[in-house]
């Protein structure tokens, strides 16, 4: 399986680069949104799908994270995601996860690895009955993957999926209000346990 990081939007409302913005630890966001990958799956079955900030791709560099550049980072998070699939064809499956998110546990990373393993076709962390992210789905989806484009991400092939064969949609209930918890302003750095 391969986790693919998206680190290619604008950060437009944080009013900066939030993914090189400091979190309490010290870290930079994107190091630990990419540290919690490595502890749960292996460093060398990550990639980062980035625009053209070179300092972003320098400090994901430094931390021994694989990147792609996505060209048409304008054209939204659904195109970092093909992006992504299309440089990682082969892999058994892809846990989508974001940059924004520091604050996920690698043991809630892992769990939802191990439920695309064991037969799901999509698997979505939620916190309280709220969905969450990384998102896992396995190589049936791997065409409709690559043909995405604009802001919304893989929600349609989610929705279309719930729509046509909601079995194949796996809610897998965690413990952890990280997977809810992504970093919009600077008060975000600090994650609320009690999360929406």
């Amino acid at each position: 399986m391969k986790a693919i990081l998206l680190a290619a939007g604008f950060a437009r409302r944080f009013g900066s680069q939030k993914l090189l913005a400091s979190l309490p630890d010290g870290r930079c966001v994107i190091e630990a949104a990419a540290q919690n990958l490595f502890d749960a799956l292996g460093r060398e079955n990550v990639i980062a799908v980035v625009g053209g900030d070179v300092a972003l791709i320098s400090a994901l560099e430094k931390c021994g994270c694989e990147t792609v550049v996505n060209g048409e980072a304008e054209n939204g998070m659904g195109s970092s995601i093909a992006t992504g699939i299309r440089a990682s064809q082969n892999a058994a499956g892809w846990l989508i996860a974001l940059g924004d998110m520091p604050h996920v546990s690698p043991d809630t990373i892992a769990l939802v690895a191990d439920a695309l393993k064991h037969g799901a076709g999509i698997v979505v962390p939620t916190f309280n009955g709220a969905r969450g992210h990384p998102v896992a789905f396995s190589t049936k989806y791997r065409d409709a993957l690559m043909v995405l484009r604009g802001d919304q991400g893989a929600r349609s092939v989610i929705t279309d999926t719930e729509a046509a064969d909601p079995q194949r949609i796996t809610l897998l209930p965690v413990v952890d209000a990280g997977v809810l918890a992504d970093i919009d302003t600077p008060k975000d750095l600090i994650l609320r346990k009690s999360t929406h």
